[in-house]
């Protein structure tokens, strides 16, 4: 029961600290690279609060932000918790100063608010990935 990528989830309310953003699915054996951003609306280009782009092509995990069509500074991850052919889960966890990413059960990487978190208004997700379920809490 996989969703197609990509997947928008439209937040009309946005998120607030607080707010869980989960998404489940499994990697295929084929998977390079994919994405989950929060963006800030439905546009194209639209500002993104956060990117989470796990390239397993290059065994990293980057995270960024989006203004005005030009990208951030880049951070990183420690180490590449996602497996080609394997299930997966990351939590996206709102906090007043930025976002706790959790991947399976530990805590991965805290990105700091670049933009206001009361600009989010859409999750996608995209790329090399299968869907199970996205949810927001």
């Amino acid at each position: 029961m996989s969703s197609s990528v990509p997947h928008k989830t439209s937040l009309p309310q946005g998120i607030c600290a607080g707010s869980v953003l989960r998404i489940r699915g499994i990697l295929p054996g084929s998977a390079s690279r994919f994405h989950v951003n929060l963006l800030c609306s439905e546009d194209q280009g639209a500002d993104a609060a956060l990117h989470v782009n796990p390239r397993l092509d290059t065994s990293e995990v980057v995270f960024n932000s989006k203004e005005q069509g030009g990208w951030g500074r880049e951070e990183r991850g420690a180490g590449m918790p996602f497996q080609r052919g394997q299930p997966f889960e990351v939590l996206l966890i709102a906090t007043d100063d930025g976002f706790k990413v959790v991947v399976g059960d530990s805590h991965y990487h805290h990105f700091r608010h670049r933009v206001p978190l009361a600009r989010v208004r859409v999750l996608e997700v995209g790329g090399d990935v299968l869907l199970d379920s996205v949810k927001v809490f």
